[in-house]
């Protein structure tokens, strides 16, 4: 360091004897030294870090070995991991169980040391991607497996949270009442919880499910935007027959609203009253009848909800109806319904049944959208 300051000092004495523009000499000067001295120095440097670097690199042959050791190592030992490893790429590697079964060899262990590097980690990636596809196609077919467990449990221990079929409903209850009508006790048992069985427990869940999801939301619908009065309500209700039939306009009120209105509907209600739940019908003034005159809008209202109201009534008619006229036979009444059923759904009966519900439910929801 002495040294270059001399050096310096000298070159500036020499340009300052040569001119005599002194500031600017002086600036010029010190520039040039400086660059003397950079020039020097590099040229000096080489022989001052040559020692400096057979160091580094003897250290650095020393890492890369340890490195290489140490892969060896770690590719016997995942055999034992289960965990990801980060890679230097930063992308995270799945370990896997093949590696167990390939011991290094001798060849291996005398590899160059680039080699044996690119070779270890370009084999661990492809092994990786070919045992992920192994292991995902594995689990595929467990985790269907799976599944259906969890919603059969789910279905068993908690019927009303499982998922089915709105059609699947629907022939539950046509089986129950083809049961019903032979044994008149079975709707019942059904309801005080008197059978336990699971198919006794899905056809309650499928009646439970026609009144509180098909048919009452949309009765509640019909009602709520209606000025219907309650006592043309509950004389719909109670009858499980209607006809509906074009008569003479007349200017006066309404006997379902009680608004004057151009009157030209004639509404017959009749019918046994029946229960909702076992379906009975009681015989108490069996041939009681009501007819009463409404305008257009509570005529086309009644209509709706009529069908919708007292079709699961219906539906129990027809299929006691059809049970009469198979007749009694020698055979135990599982095999009976069984039998029924099969002809009832391989004519396309069920189906047809089916569609007329929806239907009724297509009509309710579109009567809503009217203003």
């Amino acid at each position: 360091g002495k040294r270059k300051r001399s050096n310096t000092s000298v070159m500036y004495d020499s340009d300052e004897s040569q001119d005599s523009d002194i500031p600017v000499r002086k600036v010029l000067c010190k520039r040039q030294c400086i660059m003397d001295e950079d020039e020097s120095s590099e040229e000096r440097q080489p022989d001052k870090t040559c020692p400096t670097e057979n160091v580094s690199t003897n250290r650095k042959q020393k890492v890369f070995a340890k490195l290489k050791e140490l892969a060896r190592n770690r590719a016997t030992r995942r055999s034992c991991s289960s965990e990801n490893s980060e890679d230097s790429n930063g992308e995270t590697e799945t370990e896997e169980e093949p590696l167990c079964h390939l011991p290094l060899t001798p060849a291996e262990s005398n590899e160059t040391d680039s080699d044996s590097m690119k070779d270890f980690i370009v084999e661990e990636e492809e092994d990786d991607d070919d045992n992920t596809k192994h292991i995902k196609s594995e689990k595929q077919p467990q985790q269907k497996e799976l599944n259906s467990s969890n919603s059969e449990l789910l279905a068993y221990y908690v019927p009303h949270l499982s998922r089915c079929d709105h059609y699947i409903h629907f022939k539950r209850i046509v089986k129950a009442f083809l049961i019903n009508a032979i044994d008149d006790t079975f709707l019942s048992s059904l309801y005080d919880g008197t059978r336990q069985k699971k198919y006794a427990q899905d056809m309650l869940l499928s009646l439970h499910y026609l009144d509180d999801r098909f048919i009452q939301p949309r009765l509640e619908n019909l009602i709520s935007r209606s000025r219907w009065k309650d006592r043309y309500k509950e004389r719909v209700d109670c009858y499980p027959d209607v006809r509906i039939i074009l008569k003479n306009t007349k200017n006066m009120s309404c006997q379902a609203c009680e608004l004057n209105r151009y009157c030209k509907f004639d509404v017959l209600l009749s019918g046994r009253l029946y229960n909702s739940r076992t379906l009975e019908a009681d015989d108490f003034m069996s041939d009681d009848k009501q007819v009463l005159k409404v305008g257009v809008v509570c005529a086309d209202r009644t209509r709706v909800y009529h069908n919708l109201k007292h079709f699961k009534y219906k539906l129990y008619v027809d299929c006691s109806s059809i049970t009469e006229l198979d007749g009694l036979k020698d055979e135990p009444v599982k095999d009976t319904v069984e039998r029924l059923f099969s002809q009832l759904d391989d004519s396309g009966w069920i189906q047809k049944r089916y569609n007329d519900l929806e239907d009724y439910m297509n009509d309710a929801d579109s009567f809503q959208e009217e203003k």
